[in-house]
């Protein structure tokens, strides 16, 4: 079976939303944010069903099915779903499925025990999504989440700027929010940001933390070695310029 050609790095837009080229399995990224999920305690477990939105390949939902009972991924389109039954097939996942819907616009399909969501808030077009978060989540559920983190070097989602071919120009996402969603593909974050708007939607902060930036998209060498085993070698950091992203666990508000 083959499966449709990878979204390219960059991000381009229909009807309102952002969409980006999803994280796949070897990426360093996708293991460290399932590291630092399985960390949190009493978050996986055979017991509980667990919804990934924004699950693009499922590349990270299906490193936690083998914990789960079963987990559901939802995308606002069909382009990863071809490739998510492709990895499903080939891994014999037997508890997940993919399901299509626009979380700004539709109802949750019921409520689950946990929720993960990497990277996506920033691509929704109104952060009234959030209410489907809130929705689609238990009483005693825990939901997981990360976003862009504004004080990394780099735009990590690219920006339409003038007169400049390359989309990544270092601390432009430095600038004040008004500039910076002017020109950029997604939103960005502080710590302050998400955690405000979370609690705007009825959420109760449990921990946030920095999340190292992976190195992903260096070519393989000896100054990417040196820097994954020298300078971004754990999993968080309390350094903000050395965080690509923001992770943020919470439950609801009671």
């Amino acid at each position: 079976m083959r499966y449709k050609e990878r979204i390219p790095q960059g991000l381009f837009e229909e009807n309102g939303h952002f969409k980006g080229r999803p994280a796949d399995f070897k990426d360093r990224i996708v293991l460290r944010r399932v590291r630092l999920v399985k960390q949190i305690p009493n978050f996986v477990g055979k017991d509980l069903s667990l919804l990934d939105i924004g699950c693009g390949n499922g590349a990270s939902m299906f490193l936690f099915s083998n914990e789960m009972k079963n987990c559901v991924g939802v995308e606002i389109n069909e382009d990863h779903e071809e490739e998510f039954h492709y990895y499903k097939e080939k891994n014999g996942v037997e508890n997940c499925e993919f399901k299509i819907m626009d979380i700004v616009k539709d109802s949750p399909i019921g409520k689950f025990d946990r929720i993960i969501s990497f990277e996506v808030i920033e691509h929704l077009s109104n952060e009234s999504g959030l209410q489907f978060y809130f929705d689609s989540l238990k009483e005693d559920g825990l939901l997981a989440i990360t976003v862009p983190n504004k004080w990394w070097i780099f735009e990590t989602h690219g920006a339409k700027l003038p007169f400049l071919k390359w989309n990544r120009v270092p601390f432009f996402s430095w600038l004040p929010q008004s500039i910076h969603e002017k020109y950029s593909n997604a939103r960005i974050y502080t710590k302050k940001r998400i955690v405000k708007l979370l609690e705007k939607y009825g959420f109760e902060i449990l921990n946030v933390q920095y999340v190292t930036a992976p190195m992903d998209v260096l070519p393989k060498g000896k100054f990417k070695d040196f820097l994954i085993n020298h300078i971004f070698n754990f999993d968080t950091t309390k350094i903000p310029m050395k965080a690509t992203s923001i992770m943020v666990v919470a439950k609801k508000r009671i």
